[in-house]
């Protein structure tokens, strides 16, 4: 215990000393559920706390050994965990199959990809270490629903007694019947451990002859077995454990009241969010995209920076004096980032590229920066910064570029392009981001028009429509 002491007396060292408390409280005084697939935005709401600074500490938490840090890639429908990765590398290329929905999913890590952290079980250790040994209800919430499905206890309370006509648990190697009654609705027969699934349409006059039902579950269980059709009535459903491990089928109404409870939905940690934590990029660079891995995103905001005329400021004022300039610029530019919520991906030269969950994040570190820049020059009586600014927001692919992670693809070619426009102080911004809502308010409350441009931008075939920011 006094090396877990030592641990967390380490965490206040490297993360914020109220966000280490936080968490060193919540590991010893919280319930076992609590401990489990942590959702760090839910938990930064709960205790009032900045959502950068909570996230920024379980990161450091887990690389201390605390926490085990997990990507769930879940299922947009029922937000059901399809897959549970320790790494970032483990996740798959190829679709992720939801039985309880019957669709595939690629695992976009936009709204698709959790993280989530669980308390180390070397710190504590709790009842989801175990999850075979959870029961029915818990196994649900803990482990099959991710950390963005909104439960309460009422609206569980009301999934397990109302939506559900029976449920079992079936040890490895055994056999059961269930007898049930059917009542006219969709029924579907799941399975939360293999995640496999089937359909009845429960259809037609009642009948009192009883209908018949066999289900297997193996190894490597196909996900949906199809529709059947039957009349409302009796029901033997026959049951056969082939999995080398328990299982959980339950027999549920897919009507309104399931739907509506499912579908309650809450912020948490995407991945998206996370491969621009500055943070995670810092701190976890080993854990990151494997070289053949890509990883499509579907909208982020790129920001690229590039500070006019570096070649004749070194000339003008020498070396060492360019050199403190440069770094100082540097300097501001890294901290607005990292305040508006961006990461840097990389900087060459005097450039930085840098990306945003959201525009509006990506033009207010633009204006900051540029409001930088203007102190830096009035405080050394010169006017020898100026920073050229370009913002573009659109679809992606996170990949692994000279052993880091990098981003491929024609948006980011834009923004940098658009970057170049610029010949002063001015920011140029494209179309997608002027039209996001958040940006055109934070426009219109500074009194700052854009001034509308057509421009051919070098290796784009076509001319665009840009916005300069004066």
């Amino acid at each position: 215990m006094s090396d877990i002491k030592a641990q967390f007396a380490l965490l206040r060292q490297t993360a914020d000393a109220t966000v280490a408390n936080a968490i060193e409280h919540l590991v010893e005084k919280g319930a076992d559920p609590d401990l489990n697939r942590i959702n760090a935005i839910d938990f930064a709401k709960s205790i009032g706390l900045d959502e950068e600074k909570v996230i920024s500490g379980f990161l450091h938490s887990s690389r201390l050994g605390l926490f085990d840090l997990t990507w769930n890639v879940l299922c947009p429908g029922c937000g059901g965990v399809l897959g549970a990765h320790s790494t970032l590398k483990s996740l798959k290329p190829d679709d992720y199959h939801c039985g309880l929905c019957a669709c595939g999913y690629e695992a976009s890590v936009d709204e698709q990809v959790e993280v989530a952290f669980t308390v180390s079980p070397r710190v504590r250790r709790i009842a989801a270490h175990d999850p075979n040994t959870l029961p029915i209800w818990d196994y649900y919430k803990q482990i099959f629903w991710s950390s963005g499905v909104d439960f309460n206890v009422e609206g569980f309370s009301t999934l397990a007694d109302e939506v559900t006509l029976d449920t079992m648990e079936l040890p490895a190697g055994e056999k059961a019947v269930l007898s049930l009654q059917l009542p006219k609705e969709f029924i579907i027969i799941f399975e939360p451990v293999t995640h496999s699934a089937q359909f009845i349409d429960v259809q037609g006059e009642p009948t009192r002859d009883r209908q018949q039902l066999s289900l297997v579950y193996t190894k490597t269980p196909t996900p949906t077995g199809g529709t059947r059709t039957m009349r409302p009535g009796p029901l033997r459903l026959s049951l056969d454990n082939q999995a080398d491990q328990r299982v959980l089928p339950s027999v549920f109404v897919a009507g309104e009241a399931m739907h509506h409870l499912i579908g309650k939905r809450k912020p948490f940690l995407t991945a998206k969010r996370m491969l621009s934590n500055q943070t995670f990029r810092d701190v976890f660079k080993a854990d990151n995209l494997s070289v053949d891995q890509r990883l499509k995103i579907t909208s982020l905001t790129f920001l690229f920076t590039d500070l006019k005329g570096s070649t004749a400021l070194y000339e003008r004022v020498g070396d060492l004096a360019a050199f403190d300039l440069v770094r100082a610029h540097f300097h501001a530019l890294l901290e607005i980032i990292a305040s508006e919520k961006g990461a840097v991906v990389k900087t060459i030269g005097d450039a930085v590229m840098a990306t945003f969950i959201r525009p509006e994040h990506a033009i207010v570190a633009g204006l900051k920066m540029r409001a930088a820049m203007d102190e830096l020059n009035k405080q050394r009586g010169t006017d020898d910064l100026i920073v050229k600014i370009g913002i573009h927001e659109g679809p992606c692919l996170a990949v692994m570029l000279n052993e880091r992670q990098d981003y491929f693809g024609q948006t980011v070619n834009i923004a940098a392009r658009v970057q170049s426009l610029s010949t002063a102080q001015e920011i140029h911004i494209t179309g997608p981001v002027l039209d996001a809502p958040a940006v055109a308010e934070i426009l219109e409350q500074r009194s700052i028009r854009p001034i509308q441009k057509q421009a051919a931008l070098r290796g784009i075939a076509d001319k665009m429509v840009v916005y300069e920011i004066p």
